[in-house]
């Protein structure tokens, strides 16, 4: 579309109107929360206690009308329904739409949704929670059992500092986008950050190249708008007018641009950014929340390991014979063992509250079964469940003891109903990676 065109009604071509015709019904449909999850999410949750994953479910609402995962074949989808919406379009016999004005508020429902969508999770990076700290079990898996996304994202959370920079980033983009004389310059920071997000979930296997894309489309529909006359001033180094247009708004309308300009800051920029300051602290979303075994975290050596009463040492090829074991500081048990692990491949972002939906820890890791349990502390029994959504009818009782502070007793059942007793002896394990560069580790 030529933007030099546009800026009054006769600029516009038959063509340029049959194209703005097809992108006003798609970026309008992309724009709306037209999804599948709509009333699961936005209905799903206590109005009057919001959570900061319910503001980020929210923000991240887009066109879908396949469940499942993000799909470009939902854009498939709508590209058809625009086609067909700017047909009929085309065929009314009279037309008086003033095209510079529609155009207008295309761009600004476009930007705001941007600005809505890249706020949501620039907080949780600023936060940093979007890829924490790698777990005690995560610290002791092989690194040939990680998926690409899984190395990916316990890099990053090893960075945290780095992390709440990316993090400022998307949000000073996205309170950019929210005025119309600094645009196209949040545009182009979202370009050059998103499509680098784009390029790593498709380097590393994420689950995250739709959404990436789909913000990706709505920078570059913003940044058209000005594209032309950057170009022809920095590239061509030419005199270029500015856009002229300025739309005529009744009183009433002014006062809606400023109620609804209002309403995003304070509900998705304020209050959402104090949800997640708070959150950080009391509920990280990637792990579970519930506390486990008091004075427990750490990883266990298993120095003695009985099945069906017979004594089995140790073997690294024995796949009924633990390894190790890792009590995290919740209520989660990993055990290292050559039983096979089908990975649990979840690699896109969701914010669960549930603490056994919370699948993080183990979500592309292998080499670990990870076990949420309910703790028995009158009967001394731990009651474990699978996490792994490809063995969640595995859940195993064990009657335990604490002789001293470094060691756990186990007596129970394995997952096919042999009886095992375990002897786990904590490790005084040090990770360089917690110490830091500059702090020396004596071995």
């Amino acid at each position: 579309m030529n933007n030099n065109s546009i800026s009054n009604e006769s600029g516009w071509t038959v063509t340029e109107k049959g194209f703005f015709r097809f992108f006003f019904i798609y970026f309008i449909l992309q724009s709306l929360p037209l999804s599948v999850d709509f009333f699961h999410i936005v209905f799903g949750f206590n109005w009057f206690h919001i959570r900061y994953g319910d503001i980020f479910n929210i923000s991240r609402l887009s066109a879908k009308f396949i469940p499942g995962a993000d799909s470009f074949l939902n854009w498939i989808i709508l590209a058809i329904f625009s086609a067909a919406g700017a047909f009929l379009w085309s065929k009314q016999k009279k037309e008086n739409y003033n095209y510079n004005e529609l155009y207008y508020w295309l761009r600004a429902i476009v930007r705001y949704r941007l600005a809505i969508g890249i706020i949501g999770y620039g907080f949780l990076k600023f936060f940093p929670m979007q890829a924490p700290f790698p777990s005690i079990s995560n610290l002791n898996t092989a690194y040939g059992d990680f998926s690409e996304w899984k190395i990916f994202s316990m890099s990053l959370g090893i960075v945290p500092g780095y992390e709440s920079f990316l993090g400022g980033v998307e949000i000073v983009a996205g309170l950019l986008l929210l005025f119309r004389k600094t645009a196209s310059i949040g545009a182009i920071i979202i370009l050059i950050f998103t499509g680098n997000v784009f390029i790593s979930n498709l380097g590393y296997g994420g689950g995250e190249y739709v959404y990436a894309s789909y913000l990706i489309s709505f920078a570059v529909f913003v940044l058209w708008f000005d594209a032309q006359r950057i170009y022809r001033l920095i590239s061509l180094e030419l005199p270029t007018q500015p856009n002229l247009y300025q739309p005529a708004f009744r009183p009433a309308m002014k006062s809606l641009r400023l109620v609804a300009k209002a309403f995003v800051l304070i509900f998705f920029v304020f209050f959402y950014g104090l949800k997640t300051y708070f959150g950080l602290r009391r509920d990280p979303y990637q792990f579970p929340r519930k506390a486990g075994l008091a004075r427990a975290a750490g990883i266990y050596d298993v120095t003695d390991f009985k099945l069906n009463g017979k004594v089995i040492p140790y073997d690294p090829s024995n796949t009924s014979r633990w390894q190790d074991v890792v009590f995290e500081k919740w209520a989660t048990i990993s055990i290292r063992s050559p039983r096979t692990v089908i990975t649990d491949s979840a690699n896109y972002e969701q914010i669960l509250s549930d603490d056994k939906s919370r699948n993080y820890e183990l979500a592309g890791s292998g080499g670990r079964h990870y076990y949420a349990y309910t703790l028995d502390t009158l009967k001394n029994q731990l009651l474990l469940e699978n996490k792994n959504s490809h063995y969640l009818q595995e859940k195993l009782r064990f009657n335990f003891s604490r002789p001293d502070t470094a060691t756990i007793i186990l007596s129970g059942q394995n997952e096919i109903g042999d009886s095992i007793a375990v002897t786990l002896v904590r490790l005084h394990k040090k990770y360089p990676v917690k110490l830091g560069r500059r702090k020396t580790l004596k071995l």
